[in-house]
């Protein structure tokens, strides 16, 4: 192993991963059981960000449904928000765009203030890979293929930091993704209740097995566990200490039996924990809908309902604590305006997202979405991509992270906010 064992210590870069083969491995929890807890971390701002990996149609997840060429350009896939069709009817949101029917649960919070909607968001790279287009977005450098941080990581080391934890960035994933790449401690857990230790999964980092560990571990010397290394083996106590397994939500809060419904509950157990958490990550795949989408019902509806209820459960559980965190989603582009011949939608650019804050603009839709007629289309097929995710990216940074600095978080990026937080 290349890895110094004071690098191993005092980088505090524990991944935890849940593969199913249960418990800390024994010379970890021995080590960890004979420290003494430091007390709760200091309450912080949290932000949430959930991936929708496969590129979501923005058009028909917000729709522009008083825009004509839409309409024209899919037949089979154009919702109305009429009323007294066979179909559920789109939810007026200010009378040109309409919210899917099954983002119900969206409504309120949205009426409240609380919600904001970006449209026309996109990268300015124009690739249409799904791979490049999700890699640029999650390093923060879109014409940049060698970056070897993500956008993620660089935020945690911005924020500063009174006591090091292994939970200041958690990804709820099987492994840790693009976007925690990097320098500082990111935590990958697929499920609290099972897990196991690999390295920090940075771009070449392997995994390595428990005996590899506890050789690392029996070469340390004991001033090695103060710090950083300290401090991991008593985020890790916490998690021995919590009866995860059986952990209930405040009243109101159901969360989906889905991945992204799992994934969310075990972050707000982690907040509630103030095990140190100052960045989340959650994924929801199944969105590149090449056939088959649907309109009221169908794949595209499934996902949207599940996104939607996941997240408001989440934002029930936390209660309370509703002041300190921000749900920011993002997807790699688009899909194309015009249906294709198997009733889906093919790759496309711009989409859209949504931010749950209660320091957002909320109760509006924001960015530029022109006519959808073929003059005004990107490449002739395409939402043009009016607005650079970056620009919305670091503005939540900014507002709810209290991060200002642009050239580290986004390297050569010199664009505008939109005001899309207070």
């Amino acid at each position: 192993m290349t890895t110094s064992r004071r690098g191993f210590i005092k980088a505090g870069g524990l991944a935890l991963f849940g593969i199913g083969l249960g418990g800390i491995p024994g010379f970890l929890a021995d080590a960890v059981a004979a420290t003494t807890a430091p007390g709760l971390f200091k309450r912080k701002k949290i932000l949430v960000c959930i991936f929708q990996r496969g590129a979501m149609d923005g058009l028909m997840a917000v729709t522009p449904f008083t825009d004509q060429y839409l309409k024209e350009a899919r037949p089979n896939l154009f919702m109305s928000a009429a009323k007294g069709t066979k179909e559920k009817p789109l939810i007026d949101l200010d009378g040109r765009f309409g919210l899917h029917p099954s983002m119900a649960a969206f409504e309120r919070v949205f009426r409240e203030g609380q919600l904001a909607i970006v449209h026309g968001l996109g990268s300015p790279n124009q690739t249409r890979s799904h791979f490049d287009a999700q890699d640029y977005m999650e390093s923060g450098t879109p014409f940049q293929k060698n970056t070897e941080s993500g956008w993620l990581n660089r935020a945690v080391g911005l924020l500063g930091h009174d006591g090091a934890t292994p939970f200041q960035g958690v990804s709820l994933t099987s492994s840790l993704p693009r976007s925690f790449y990097g320098d500082e401690a990111a935590v990958a857990i697929s499920n609290l209740q099972d897990f196991n230790i690999r390295m920090r999964g940075n771009a070449n980092a392997a995994n390595v097995a428990a005996k590899s560990f506890e050789d690392l571990y029996d070469q340390t010397s004991s001033d090695l566990l103060k710090g950083a290394g300290r401090e991991s083996f008593e985020a890790i106590k916490m998690l021995q200490k919590t009866d995860v397994k059986n952990y209930k939500p405040v009243d109101g809060a159901v969360y989906p039996k889905s991945t992204l419904g799992n994934s969310l509950k075990q972050i707000a157990q982690l907040i509630k924990m103030n095990v140190g958490m100052e960045v989340a990550f959650a994924e929801s795949g199944g969105w590149d809908t090449h056939f088959n989408q649907g309109r009221d019902t169908g794949i595209f509806a499934r996902n949207v309902n599940d996104l939607s209820e996941s997240i408001m459960a989440f934002w029930t559980d936390m209660g309370t604590l509703q002041d300190d965190v921000t749900v920011m989603t993002m997807t790699e582009f688009g899909r194309t305006v015009k249906e294709n011949g198997t009733g889906g939608t093919d790759h496309g650019r711009a989409s859209c997202n949504f931010i749950l804050s209660r320091g957002a603009t909320g109760g509006k839709v924001h960015g530029q979405v022109q006519p959808l007629a073929v003059d005004n289309l990107e490449d002739g097929r395409d939402l043009a991509v009016t607005t650079d995710f970056r620009a919305v990216f670091s503005e939540v940074a900014d507002r709810h992270l209290n991060i200002h600095n642009d050239q580290v978080l986004f390297p050569d990026w010199k664009g505008n906010r939109i005001g899309v937080m207070k």
